[in-house]
């Protein structure tokens, strides 16, 4: 976990900002992520006699719908803690984006763009997918660092313990789990000191008239904290962003052969939804509805509604017909260099 990579000092404050500049690894990753998806589809777009600047232009409509569509669904998969908490509903610099709520957002919107650019549909599609599992594996190592969407306990070798002040340490406090919590790591309320009253190196108490008064750590707080560690859990993160870098090889492989337009967006969307499904019996999350799915999560059930789609769209491409080299060929013969193509 590393979820501050470069405090970079200014010499004045900025609004909002402060007196310095954070790099986090969360956000970093996002970064990576993007940039590494969009030369993914300007280079497979290049391939296919398709004008790469339509895919770059789409992926920034992706990446803003996309992150609207992942913070929207993440709230309301934890609407409790943020009905509690709506100051940080807005905070996605502390990670919190859930994958299918980006997606089910950007798909719809980016369908519309590709029409009105008249982009080859199914093409485009195909394009998309393996540029989908790259942002959403670096997306993971990204989580990773910040320490959210940790796994189950387990006992593995390679089990992972995530630093005092993590939402894993945080999440098995709350539910009693640690049990040899110091007493100058937590308040009168009972509530851990968090990292940013670490860092101050005070906590806020009240005066009998209700004034707000600093009040010093002892010495060897931060020397407790610093030797505290969550239960070990599974590293589900990093469970996710190998599977999500294999479909990629395999989705892109896929599009250099020979196959029926849409099958690789179909084949993505069937692989990645037994994926998470699979992935999610490792995670901790909460279940969305225990009477109607028992205790299966928002992304489980997505991710079979997601399979479900994926196998539909096959059959659906597959009556359609159609060979992707012809319509890269019939793109290449009748666009000019740089213009649009027209739908296949």
């Amino acid at each position: 976990m590393l979820q501050d990579l470069i405090h970079i000092p200014l010499p004045f404050k900025l609004p909002m900002v402060g007196s310095e500049i954070v790099i986090h690894g969360f956000g970093l990753m996002l970064v990576i992520g993007f940039l590494c998806a969009m030369w993914l589809a300007r280079f497979m777009a290049r391939r296919s006699r398709i004008d790469p600047e339509l895919f770059s232009n789409a992926a920034l409509i992706a990446l803003f719908t996309g992150v609207l569509g992942a913070r929207l669904s993440h709230v309301l998969e934890n609407y409790k803690y943020f009905a509690r908490n709506p100051g940080e509903i807005f905070d996605i610099g502390s990670g919190g984006l859930t994958y299918y709520g980006g997606f089910l957002l950007a798909f719809p919107i980016l369908v519309i763009y590709a029409r009105r650019k008249q982009i080859p549909i199914r093409i485009g599609m195909d394009i998309v997918a393996p540029c989908l599992m790259i942002g959403l594996a670096f997306g993971r190592i990204g989580c990773f660092l910040n320490g959210c969407c940790y796994g189950a306990e387990c006992q593995l070798p390679w089990a992972v313990q995530f630093p005092y002040g993590s939402y894993a340490y945080q999440d098995q406090y709350e539910r009693g789990e640690l049990k040899s919590v110091p007493d100058p790591l937590v308040d009168d309320n009972g509530k851990l000191l968090t990292n940013e009253q670490l860092r101050r190196n005070y906590t806020l108490a009240y005066s009998p008239s209700g004034d707000p008064v600093q009040v010093p750590l002892p010495p060897e707080t931060k020397r407790l904290a610093a030797e505290q560690h969550s239960r070990p859990v599974h590293p589900a993160q990093l469970y996710s962003a190998f599977t999500a870098f294999l479909l990629a090889a395999v989705l892109y492989c896929f599009y250099t052969v020979p196959h029926t337009p849409g099958h690789v967006f179909a084949t993505m969307l069937i692989l990645e939804g037994i994926a998470r499904y699979c992935l999610e019996l490792v995670r901790v999350e909460p279940p969305v509805d225990p009477k109607l799915f028992g205790s299966m999560s928002l992304s489980m059930v997505l991710g079979i509604a997601i399979s479900a789609l994926g196998v539909i769209l096959w059959f659906a491409f597959s009556k359609v017909g159609g060979d992707s080299g012809e319509i890269v060929r019939s793109v290449s013969a009748t666009t000019p260099s740089g213009a649009t193509p027209a739908i296949a």
